[in-house]
Order: C-alpha cells, then sequence, then structure tokens
C-alpha cells in the first residue's frame, strides 16, 4: 500500500507559508487520476525545476499522455520544490509526493528524470533527498527504492550523473517507455529481481545500464577503456528513434495550470530533426532525421487543444519552424481556425533565411508577438566556421520585412567564445545591431511611424557539446569570456540598442558537465551538501562553493571545461550511437578550421552524416509546397 501525504494538513499548515503554493496542490485541468492497485507501473516523473518551467515542457506532456493512455500503467508528476518549500518539507518531515495523489515518491516503481539541463543536477539531488531516496545506485541495492531512469538530451552524455541512475532512456521516449514498462511487469509477475530486470532492460533501443559497464581512466584524465560486464549489455547502445512523427501520441488534452507558466501557450510540435548543420548544435545532431507531421493532422491537433486548454496563443513549436515544407499553408489556415478567437500565432527563434515578408505579414495579422531573429555570430567569417549559412543580407532583408510588417522591437541571439573567434568577431555583432537600429528608423521614417524601435543583443557563452564538430574543443577560459563579454558591452553605445549577456561562469559549469566523466559525481554531490541548488538560477548559483567542492574531490572545472580531445581520444560518450559517424564529426571540425560550408542535406543531396543508412530510416517530409511568398 502506498503512503500519501496528507494534502488537507498540506494545505491548511504548510502552504500557506510559502511562495505560490498552487505549485504544489495539483488537481489541474485535464491531469488523470488512477488507482494505484489497478495498475502494474507506477511512473512519478520528476522534472528537476520549479512548476513553471517543468508545465512548460512539452515533453512531460507527451509522456503523461503515452503513459496513461496505457490502462495498466500510470504516470505522475513530481517537480522541484521552490526553496521555501524545501525548508518546509525538511522542517516538517515531509517527504517528496507526487501532484495527482500526493503519493510518496519512494513508492513508485520508477522515478524518472528528465535531463534538460547540465545546470540542473543539483536539484536532482535536492529531490531524492526530499524524497528519502539515498543518492548513489549502489546504496539503494538493498531495500525497497524505485529504479531511478533518466532520460532527455543531456541522457547523452549521462557519465557525470550515471553513479545515482539505475538506467537511462535515450533517445525518443514515445515507444520505448512503453516497452520497458511492459518488460518491467513482466518480469515483476514472474517473480524476478531488480538484475533479472536490467539484463532483459539493456537489450532495448537506447537502454544505458551503467552498472554493466567498466570505465578507467588514463593518468591525463581521459578515457582509458569502456566496455561491457556482461554479455546481455551491448557495446554501443543506439538511440531509440520514433521513425514516423505522423503517427505518433500526442497531448491533444495537455494539463492546463491554475498558474501563469514560463510558456503559457499551445505548443504544437510541427516536425523534430534538423539538417541545417550548424557545428555548435547538439540537437540537430540528437534529433536527426527530420520528420514533419503534415498540415492536415496539425489542424487538426490545433483545433482539439484550441477546445481543450483556452490557451491564447499558439506556438509552432520545432527546431527549425520555417523549414516545414507546408508551413504558409498551414499558418493561412490556422489564422482561418483562428479568426474570432482571440487566439494568436507565435514562432520561436527564427533563421535569418527562412523568414520573409509575407510570413511576417501573416503573424502580424493575428497578433504581434515577440520576434527573435539568430545570426548567431557577427561577421561572415565566423558564421561560416559556426556553418550558419545565412549573411547580413539576409537579417538586413528579414528585419526590414519585420519593421514592415509593424514589429518595432527585435532580439538577435549570438553566441560568444566560439571556436576560431577574433575580437573583430565580436565588433561585428555590435556593427550588426546598428546597422538593424538605423534600417528600423528609416523605415519607421519612410512609413510615418512614430514607433520607437528597439533592439536587443542577446549573447551566451558558446558551450562545447557531445555528438557536435565542436566536441573535442576546449571552451574559453573563463577569464577570456568575462572579457569578451566587457569588450561588446563597451563598444554598445546607440541609444535604444540593448546588450544582454549570461553569467559566463554558469556556462564555465555547464561545459564542465557537458564535457565530464563519472568522476563528476563526487563532486556534485559535495556542491549539494554546501548547499548549491537551483544553479541554473542566478540569484542561487555560487561558484564559490562549486570551485571548493571540485577542489575537495581533487579535481578542477576547468580540467573539463578547457579539455581539448584528440581525434582517436575515446570520448565519455563515445558508447553512444546517435546514427551520425564520429568520423562524419571529425570531418566537419576540419571544414570549420578552414571555414568551409556544409550544405543543408535537404537541398542538396547526402552529406553522408550516416543517420539515415545506419539508422535504417530516411526524413519523412510532407507533400512539397512552396514557402515562398
Amino acid at each position: 500500500m502506498s503512503k500519501c501525504v496528507d494534502k488537507n494538513w498540506l494545505e491548511e499548515a504548510i502552504l500557506p507559508l510559502v511562495e505560490k503554493p498552487i505549485r504544489y496542490t495539483g488537481g489541474e485541468l485535464n491531469s488523470i487520476v488512477k488507482d494505484h492497485e489497478e495498475c502494474s507501473v507506477r511512473f512519478a516523473f520528476g522534472f528537476p525545476d520549479v512548476y513553471e518551467v517543468a508545465m512548460s515542457h512539452l515533453g512531460t506532456q507527451i509522456l503523461y499522455k503515452v503513459v496513461n493512455d496505457h490502462e495498466d500503467f500510470c504516470m505522475e508528476r513530481v517537480f522541484c520544490p521552490w526553496v521555501d518549500m524545501q525548508e518546509k518539507m525538511k522542517e516538517n518531515d515531509i517527504p517528496l509526493y507526487t501532484l495527482e495523489t500526493f503519493t510518496e515518491v519512494k513508492d513508485f516503481d520508477f522515478l524518472g528524470f528528465t535531463l534538460q539541463y547540465e545546470m540542473s543536477y543539483t536539484n536532482i539531488l535536492s529531490m531524492l533527498e526530499l524524497a528519502k531516496i539515498p543518492f548513489y545506485r549502489e546504496e539503494r541495492m538493498e531495500g525497497n527504492y524505485p529504479l531511478v531512469l533518466g532520460g532527455g538530451p543531456c541522457a547523452f552524455n549521462p557519465e557525470p550523473i550515471a553513479d545515482f541512475f539505475d538506467l537511462f532512456l535515450i533517445g525518443d521516449a514515445e515507444e520505448t517507455i512503453l516497452e520497458l514498462f511492459s518488460l518491467y511487469a513482466k518480469v515483476q509477475a514472474e517473480g524476478g529481481d531488480r538484475v533479472t530486470f536490467l539484463k532483459k532492460a539493456c537489450k532495448l533501443p537506447g537502454i544505458y545500464v551503467p552498472e554493466f559497464y567498466d570505465v578507467s581512466y588514463s593518468p591525463d584524465g581521459v578515457v582509458e577503456k569502456f566496455e561491457p560486464l556482461i554479455p546481455e549489455a551491448p557495446a554501443k547502445v543506439v538511440k531509440s528513434l520514433l521513425k514516423d512523427l505522423e503517427l505518433a501520441t500526442f497531448p491533444d488534452k495537455p494539463i492546463v495550470p491554475y498558474m501563469d507558466i514560463i510558456h503559457d501557450r499551445i505548443m504544437l510540435e510541427v516536425l523534430r530533426g534538423c539538417t541545417h548543420g550548424c557545428r555548435f548544435c547538439q540537437a540537430g545532431v540528437l534529433y536527426r532525421p527530420v520528420r514533419e507531421r503534415s498540415k492536415e493532422l496539425l489542424l487538426k491537433q490545433a483545433k482539439d487543444l484550441m477546445k481543450n486548454t483556452g490557451h491564447e496563443d499558439i506556438s509552432l513549436t520545432s527546431l527549425s519552424t520555417a523549414d516545414h515544407t507546408q508551413l504558409n499553408q498551414l499558418v493561412d489556415e490556422l489564422q482561418q481556425v483562428c479568426a474570432g478567437t482571440g487566439v494568436g500565432i507565435s514562432l520561436p527563434s527564427l533563421r535569418v533565411d527562412t523568414f520573409s515578408m509575407g510570413m511576417a505579414k501573416k503573424i502580424a495579422s493575428v497578433r504581434k508577438t515577440g520576434l527573435t531573429f539568430a545570426p548567431e555570430a557577427g561577421t561572415q567569417r565566423m558564421r561560416d566556421i559556426i556553418n550558419k549559412g545565412v549573411t547580413e543580407e539576409n537579417l538586413m532583408k528579414v528585419s526590414e520585412d519585420a519593421f514592415r510588417a509593424g514589429w518595432e522591437r527585435l532580439k538577435l541571439y549570438f553566441m560568444i567564445g566560439l571556436p576560431f573567434e577574433r575580437d573583430e568577431d565580436l565588433e561585428g555583432i555590435v556593427h550588426l545591431g546598428n546597422k538593424v537600429i538605423y534600417l528600423g528608423k528609416r523605415v519607421a521614417s519612410e512609413i510615418g511611424s512614430k514607433r520607437k524601435i528597439s533592439v536587443t543583443l542577446s549573447a551566451s557563452s558558446f558551450v562545447p557539446k557531445p555528438f557536435t564538430p565542436f566536441q573535442w574543443i576546449a571552451q574559453d577560459p573563463l577569464s577570456e569570456l568575462e572579457r569578451k563579454q566587457r569588450l561588446i558591452k563597451e563598444k554598445v553605445r546607440t541609444k535604444n540598442l540593448v546588450f544582454n549577456y549570461h553569467n559566463a561562469k554558469v556556462s564555465h559549469m555547464e561545459a564542465a558537465f557537458a564535457k565530464g566523466d563519472r568522476r563528476l559525481s563526487k563532486a556534485l554531490v559535495a556542491a549539494h551538501k554546501k548547499g548549491c541548488r537551483y544553479d541554473g538560477w542566478d540569484e542561487f548559483f555560487n561558484f564559490k562553493w562549486w570551485q571548493e567542492a571540485f577542489e575537495e574531490c581533487g579535481l578542477t572545472s576547468s580540467d573539463f571545461a578547457q579539455r581539448e580531445f584528440k581525434e582517436n581520444d575515446i570520448l565519455p560518450w563515445d558508447f553512444i550511437d546517435t546514427g551520425v559517424r564520429k568520423s562524419f564529426l571529425y570531418a566537419e571540425l576540419l571544414k570549420a578550421k578552414s571555414e568551409e560550408l556544409t550544405p543543408d542535406c535537404r537541398d542538396e543531396g547526402c552529406n553522408t552524416c550516416g543517420v539515415c543508412m545506419d539508422m535504417d530510416c530516411d526524413m519523412l517530409l510532407q507533400e512539397e509546397v512552396s514557402n515562398e511568398i
């Protein structure tokens, strides 16, 4: 029998004392409550961040639908309590509980964590601590604890947190998670134990069981050996791939929060994957090949979501929404669906070479939503190095289109600290911002508008990520990243041109964990003991504690963040097969050094990255319709 927290007592005695108590009450529109006694598998899905962030994540809603549609399985949600609630839970010995039934998390069969961001790792430890579940897997061998499961983009280098997890699901989860839970139910019914289940589980697509592998390191810290310990464990863990998005489960009745969240809107996933081949972009490799949903299906989903949620905005989400072969027709027909409803249409950050005046007018006619373009770098040389494939002329054209269509505020997104970067590339960021400001003022004058034109330059520090051509590259030293931020800040002098930048110390720590290995688990625990949590939030990030934690463990964060790998080094994540070949990625690194572009395979044919051949799949595009207007 599962133990539950007393909801009435909690709402009367505890929640009035914390900020935003609605974070912890559940009961939202479209939430699902099942009888645990009728379920063969009970899954607590953990998002290691605050409610507002967790409920903005489309993957949460997708898995909620996938798992709960199975009559024998139940999925309930548990998010990281805010710091005030964590203190109240510790003071009053309140265990971590799920929002659907207030059941203690430690009584579930599985506790899953979606790994979206390296700087949320301390929140995983906070949640395990509140759940009264030991951090380390080896400490859970005895006792009735849930199996701790990890997934999401950071699971493509699970090694820094491998010691805390029983297993990982690497890749698309929609199909494999049902196979995994069905296997668990079968093993349980047959009287099998934990090890029996894990030995069978590691044969499923994308399943990695860390305890079944032996890893050792050379004196200079590079992986020396990574080998399976049992015959059932594959030498290469091949990612789980959902081959046809058209047939995939989609949450037509998503949970609707009772409070404002980060992305308070309908999220319509129009496609998955991207083939532009930006050399810094991990997602562009992890989610290949491109798989589109048809216009007809998307329109049906949009209508269902409008009816079932009451949201006032539809966001057409993907890595590169403007690439959808039927986008113009889709937006045209969505406008008709939204007419008279007050529902607007928005697009996420856009490539400057795929946006048009016609599209700008279409979106503007529904509602003036935010418009962000991502040139990524300030000079053509640098954009060629990262294979961005756009020009200053492209940026000027789309900016003019946007200003003429009615926008007065644009945001331009860049990265600093990119490989082979020079100071003139940084100065180019400010140059572009100035040109867009002056362009906006000229357009306003021509059309007789008195609108106040403003441009925001937003810059993050480059973090080398696994499975990109830059995975071998060292991140810039922290002092150099901060110098580059100062250089840009000092150059911004134009009125209404704003420069925002991320904390370089956070990016430094992110790189350490992105490029890290199993030795980092002890540093993570040491940092958590010092009080590190919510490290992705500026108000809580404490760099001093992190440096002390690494030092106590005989490590330095710079050894990981600034590590330069050699071509033939065994990388900590080499045992994972994304379908994109390592040789292709290294060839792309060499092309970056020579400032050579690689075309999009959708436009100029196969670049032999390997994913379509090795994963026995292909790009699934809808009937080609011109996106020119």
